[in-house]
Order: C-alpha cells, then sequence, then structure tokens
C-alpha cells in the first residue's frame, strides 16, 4: 500500500469515526478536545495504542500524523431542523386559520341570504377566539339591521296613519267649505222665498196662500210643519244633488225619524254588491238599505243621532242609542263615525279594542276594505257592514227565522242577552226585527 493512500485511509477513518461516534457537527464536549501529536478518535488505553501501532505498520510501511481535524460552524445551525419543523407546524396553523376564515365568510354571507331568518351561528370546530369574536360580531350586526328594518317599518307604518288621517281631514275640510257654501245658498233661496210670500199691492185684498217650504233637508223637517204619519216622504239634505224617498217614524221616541235600514222578515236579500249598498235596496215600507251615497247626504247635512231598534224571537225589544253618527263618501269608503252609546240593548259597536266598528270604513262581498288581514269579513259573513276584524255587531247578516248552525252570519248585536251564548247541538240565534233610523242632534219634538 502506498504512503498516499494510507494517508488518504487514515484522514477517512478520522473523519468517518468522528461522524458516526462524535456529537452533533458545532458541538463541543471534553471527548473531541484531543491533543496535538494524538491519532484523532483513538480513544483506548497505551495497550490498545500500541496495538493500533503495529497494526498500522504492518498494513502501511510509511505514516504521517496529522492533527486533529475541528470543523467550528454557528450555533444557531445547530437549531435549522427545530426551526424547519416550527416553520411547517406554523405554515399548518396559517392554512387552518385561512380555511376557517373563509369558512366563517360563506357561514356569513349564507345566513345573510333571504329565508335564513339572519342569525349567525359560530362555525363548528373552528379554532382560536378570533373566529369567534369575529363570528359575535357578525352576529351583533345582523341583529342591529335587523331592529334597524323593524324600527323602519314601524315608522313607516306610523307614516301611513298619519298620511291616511290627514287624507281624511282635508276630505272633511273641503266636505265642511263646499257644506258651508251650500248652506249660505239655502239660506239665500229661503230669504227670497219669504219675499216673495209677501202680499204684492196688486192683490192686498186677495186670499194670501200658505207658505211652503222648498226644502225639506230629513224627516224631522215634516215633522216640523205638521207631519205626523209615519210613511214615505221626498227629501233634499243637499240641494246640489237630488232628491229621493226615505220612509219616516213619526211616532218612536216623539217622531222626526229618517229610517236608514229596516229587518223585519227576509223578504229582502241582504248579501249585496258594493255598487247596491251604494245607491240603496228593497222595499221601503218592508226591508230595505236606503243606500250609502244618500246616508252620507243625511248626515253631512246636519248633526245627526242615531237610534237601533231591535227585537227577538221571544218578544224581548231594546234600543242603543248614540250622541253622533255620520258616515263619510265614497272616496274615504263610506267609514263610519259614531258617538257615545246610551240605552238598554248594549254598546255592541264600541264592544272592545278588537272588536270595535267605530271609524271602520264599509265592506261588501266583492270589496274588501275591513281589518281582517286574511280574508274579507263581508264575503265570510254575507254582508255588507263597517267590519272591523272581523264584527261585534252586524244588522246586515242573513235572516233566519230560527236557530241556525255554521258561520254566525245572521243578525247579530254582540252585547244582546245570551246571543253568543252556545246552545245545545252548536245552534245559534238571530234577531228577529231591527231598525236603523237618525235625526238631528237638537230637534225637539
Amino acid at each position: 500500500m502506498s504512503a498516499d493512500m494510507c494517508l488518504a485511509n487514515t484522514v477517512t477513518e478520522q473523519v468517518a469515526e468522528r461522524r458516526v461516534g462524535g456529537p452533533p457537527v458545532g458541538a463541543e464536549s471534553p471527548d473531541t478536545r484531543l491533543p496535538v501529536g494524538r491519532k484523532a478518535g483513538t480513544l483506548g488505553t497505551g495497550q490498545s495504542e500500541q496495538s493500533q501501532r503495529f497494526e498500522d505498520s504492518v498494513r502501511c510501511a510509511y505514516q504521517v500524523r496529522l492533527p486533529a481535524l475541528t470543523v467550528q460552524l454557528p450555533a444557531q445551525w445547530g437549531r435549522l431542523e427545530e426551526v424547519f419543523k416550527e416553520v411547517q407546524n406554523l405554515r399548518e396553523t396559517v392554512n387552518s386559520l385561512k380555511k376557517s376564515c373563509q369558512d366563517c365568510k360563506l357561514q356569513a354571507d349564507d345566513s345573510r341570504a333571504p329565508g335564513r331568518g339572519g342569525q349567525l351561528s359560530p362555525s363548528p370546530g373552528a379554532p382560536g377566539e378570533a373566529e369567534d369574536g369575529r363570528v359575535r360580531e357578525l352576529e351583533s350586526e345582523v341583529n342591529r339591521l335587523s331592529a334597524d328594518l323593524k324600527n323602519a317599518k314601524e315608522e313607516i307604518d306610523v307614516l301611513h296613519g298619519r298620511l291616511e288621517e290627514l287624507s281624511l281631514v282635508n276630505m272633511n275640510n273641503i266636505e265642511n267649505y263646499v257644506d258651508s257654501k251650500v248652506a249660505n245658498l239655502t239660506s239665500v233661496v229661503n230669504s227670497l222665498d219669504g219675499k216673495c210670500s209677501s202680499k204684492c199691492p196688486s192683490q192686498e185684498h186677495t186670499q194670501s196662500r200658505p207658505v211652503q217650504h222648498l226644502i225639506y233637508k230629513d224627516c224631522s223637517d215634516y215633522y216640523t210643519i205638521g207631519k205626523r204619519s209615519s210613511e214615505t216622504y221626498r227629501v233634499t239634505p243637499d240641494p246640489k244633488n237630488s232628491s229621493f224617498e226615505v220612509f219616516c217614524d213619526m211616532e218612536t221616541m216623539g217622531g222626526g225619524w229618517t229610517v236608514l235600514q229596516a229587518r223585519l222578515d227576509g223578504s229582502t236579500n241582504f248579501t249585496r254588491t258594493w255598487q247596491d249598498y251604494k245607491v240603496g235596496f228593497g222595499n221601503l215600507r218592508r226591508e230595505f238599505w236606503l243606500g250609502n251615497d244618500k246616508i252620507h247626504l243625511l248626515t253631512k247635512s246636519k248633526d245627526m243621532i242615531l237610534r237601533i231598534d231591535l227585537e227577538d224571537f221571544n218578544g224581548v225589544k231594546l234600543y242603543a242609542l248614540y250622541d253622533q253618527f255620520y258616515v263619510a263618501n265614497e272616496f274615504l269608503k263610506y267609514r263610519l263615525h259614531i258617538g257615545n252609546y246610551n240605552g238598554t240593548a248594549g254598546d255592541a259597536l264600541h264592544f272592545s279594542k278588537h272588536y270595535n266598528h267605530d271609524l271602520k270604513f264599509f265592506t261588501t262581498p266583492d270589496r274588501d276594505n275591513d281589518r281582517y288581514p286574511s280574508g274579507n269579513c263581508g264575503l265570510y259573513y254575507s254582508s255588507g257592514w263597517w267590519f272591523d276584524a272581523c264584527l261585534s255587531a252586524n244588522l246586515n247578516g242573513r235572516y233566519y227565522h230560527q236557530k241556525y248552525r255554521g258561520v254566525r252570519n245572521g243578525i247579530f248585536w254582540g252585547t244582546w242577552p245570551g246571543i253568543s251564548e252556545a246552545h245545545p247541538g252548536g245552534y245559534k240565534s238571530s234577531l228577529k226585527e231591527a231598525k236603523m233610523m237618525i235625526r238631528p242632534k237638537h230637534f225637539k219634538p
């Protein structure tokens, strides 16, 4: 073996020994600090050193001794593997966080979509408190927006109600203005009538004719001129509109009543259309509805009171009296205005907060103006009336000659004694007779 090859083997063995049996590269320990002149990697006793030299001398004829080879590296290089592992862990954590954030965003977008109720819930298994805080923040934001939306809707409803009230007030002001002008014209006509009724100079010795009124607004005017018979008369409550016939009750409570509605025997069908209730129908001497347009003209010409006479099949007779009664025009859907109650039948028109017919629009089977959101009260109860949602009174219901089953669509007055009680077999009671009539508030028989 040559000296060069022996040297190479020796160096190779030293390096191999350092790599296999020594400490990690860059480390320093007492075992690696070898004195100059000692063979690197020879850690045995003197005897083992002699044995090793003998073997070397047998293998190599020429032997060169080299100092121990020590490689010094920066201390941080020893942590490269740890740093690498930490970087890998951090990368995995970042990827997991990114995925969680994406899931959270998708969940937030979905929860804002229609039909999801606007509520957010934390994504299950999302790591860390940051994601939970974000979810809670999104929940709070959505809840706040929902509350703002609800408040805005309530404000819109309030404004809509105010707008409706302003419309009613404006229409009433216009009506009052026109009525005042008509009243002035009426007074002028009556004044001219009085002047024309005076004796002319050429007729001083002729018999004067009795003075006759040109306009009779309602039955109380006929009573004032001495009419005492309960029958039909022609009235003109508004000079700019045509005259029409009415039935006058000159007997009840002193007389002077203009009858608006009568139910006696079921001879007239009251399941009618909007147009029928507008113009009126039936027989003025039997059963009829005078007509909403005519009722409006009568009630706007003077301050009126309303009397309702009722009778059941047992012969019990009761009445309800209201100190104010007014029906608006068709543009305002014949809205009802009634005052304070007095009488014996009970105040069914102001029955409760949820069943109050005052200030309600008129509804028919073909025109839904009631406050019931899920249907038409007029269609369900087979009549036209000032329904709420739906009723505590309905004097235009079907006429039943005896107790009946099913929908309570008969002639009904909710405060009538025993009328709301359940009868054996589910039967219901209906009234036998009903009559609605008005006269001026300050009329004195």
